[in-house]
């Protein structure tokens, strides 16, 4: 230990889930707490025997949370520690991590080396960083900016400090979107389209960062998303496809940990999203990879420009990592489908699943244009013959009976969501049509309402870019669980409604620029 205390507290386990951060309670009054000078929000080290790991200190001056003879652990730090209630401990200040000086460089703006984000990985995965120490190198790499190496080093350490799945066969198709338009549930259409079809698509996502759904948080609804390696194993072998949260599999840990920093700060910027997607496919064993970036006025990439810039950086990266990468630019002026938050989209999944008359086009048909890409990466598919393919999996039912199996392999959802039960109508203003739709605005209203933690919050919307609305006509609801998310998202709405009623209809896309 780097104190000589000879202090000793007995360990207690406290009840609270701090969220992939190791959070240690003591006693205001406690004779260490005072002996070693402790302050609030220091890391300590806790150790006893050869067993050690860091912790951040919370203060406490109530004695029914902690008694000052104890040292409480958060659920994950007590975890991890892997010691009984009631052993005594040891507690001293922890060394920083030697890799905290890559962050200040970085802070400074200079460029690390592959060895440098090794480091500072294998230490981030290790629990050796607070969430303030992960900000600040969150935040030196969004305002420095990251070189096309530094993403590939990045990348490459994400990769080396977690498991890696092998699937022993040359193709292992899988397909990302960067995210920025509501209601993109394509993933939960191509997997069982894919899987159908043979080729093997175990599908690894990760829940939402800033949007009010991720596929992990949707596909809960229909099954379990948690498995674990073997689990996912045998469920691929057997289904050729899956549909699972890729946190539990360890795959790319640090990548997690970062995420749950961002997620709050509402950051995701480039290079860090680069090397976030490409080392969960590179660990998730992926051979082929399908990126769809959508760009559009309100989309998270507004400007062509950048698109292609986006696009090189993923291909020169996940061409060093060994994957084979395509990158495809779409249409992304508008949310997709007419769901925004997991019910909601899970709702117009099933209709374009099930052949419905009533499913959104525009979902159908996205995910038949990336689904035939995909298909494409088979060497029987000529090019261009992919989108056929698809669509007759598609039509003929093939397609439900694989999301069906999958379903049932990773066991079926415990109980339903309905909508939630507090709704407010929001109504056109004027007569015309519908020239634009804000993108960010629709996903804020659908996580203020409470998506994606409430899976029944979100907003159902009546009408699409270029459609006629009359004054009074329903342009879309807003659902919530709990009033206090039901105030703040409808006096959102009230101040801006996120829809522009023109004169005349906008220009028509087919939803797939390049």
């Amino acid at each position: 230990m780097p104190s000589k205390s000879r202090q000793t507290l007995k360990l207690r386990r406290i009840a609270i889930d701090t969220f992939r951060e190791n959070v240690a309670y003591m006693h205001r009054d406690c004779e260490a707490y005072r002996a070693e000078g402790f302050q609030a929000l220091a890391k300590i080290e806790i150790g006893a025997g050869r067993k050690r790991i860091l912790a951040v200190l919370n203060v406490v001056d109530n004695g029914a949370i902690i008694a000052p003879d104890e040292l409480g652990l958060s659920e994950q730090a007590f975890e991890q520690l892997g010691l009984k209630e009631g052993r005594a401990v040891r507690v001293a200040h922890a060394e920083p991590p030697a890799s905290l000086a890559a962050v200040h460089r970085k802070i400074a703006g200079e460029v690390l080396s592959d060895q440098e984000f090794l480091e500072l990985a294998r230490d981030i995965a290790d629990n050796r960083y607070s969430k303030m120490e992960m900000a600040a190198f969150l935040v030196s790499c969004s305002h420095s900016g990251l070189t096309r190496e530094e993403v590939l080093s990045l990348t490459h350490a994400m990769v080396a400090t977690g498991e890696r799945l092998d699937w022993g066969e040359p193709l292992v198709a899988d397909k990302h979107c960067i995210g920025g338009i509501p209601g993109n549930r394509t993933s939960m259409l191509l997997v069982p389209i894919v899987a159908a079809h043979g080729m093997l698509i175990p599908k690894t996502s990760s829940r939402a960062i800033t949007s009010p759904a991720g596929t992990a948080d949707t596909m809960e609804l229909l099954a379990e998303v948690d498995l674990n390696p073997a689990r996912l194993h045998r469920i691929v072998r057997q289904h050729r496809g899956c549909l699972a949260w890729g946190g539990t599999a360890r795959l790319a840990p640090v990548d997690d940990i970062l995420i749950s920093v961002e997620r709050p700060l509402s950051m995701d910027s480039p290079g860090q999203m680069v090397a976030s997607i490409l080392a969960k496919k590179v660990a998730a064993g992926s051979t082929h990879l399908l990126i769809d970036i959508p760009v559009g006025p309100t989309a998270k990439v507004r400007r062509m420009q950048d698109a292609v810039a986006l696009r090189k950086l993923f291909e020169y990266v996940g061409d060093r990592m060994g994957l084979h990468t395509e990158v495809i630019i779409t249409d992304g002026a508008q949310p997709v489908g007419r769901g925004i938050g997991p019910h909601f989209e899970l709702r117009d999944v099933m209709q374009v699943l099930e052949n419905d008359p009533a499913a959104p086009q525009d979902l159908r048909q996205k995910a038949l244009r990336l689904a035939g890409r995909i298909l494409e990466f088979d060497p029987d598919i000529r090019g261009g013959q992919g989108y056929a393919v698809a669509r007759d999996i598609l039509d003929s039912g093939r397609a439900l009976e694989k999301m069906k199996a999958i379903v049932s392999a990773q066991g079926a959802a415990s109980r339903s969501y309905p909508p939630g039960r507090l709704c407010k109508k929001v109504c056109a203003p004027r007569s015309g049509y519908v020239s634009a739709i804000d993108n960010l605005r629709m996903a804020h209203l659908a996580r203020l309402a409470g998506a994606p933690m409430d899976k029944g919050a979100g907003v159902d919307l009546n009408k699409k870019l270029g459609e006629r609305v009359s004054k009074g006509e329903l342009l879309y609801s807003i659902h919530a669980e709990f009033p206090s998310d039901f105030r703040f998202a409808v006096a959102l709405a009230e101040k801006d409604s996120g829809f522009w009623i023109g004169s005349d209809p906008p220009r028509q896309s087919n939803g797939l620029v390049v």
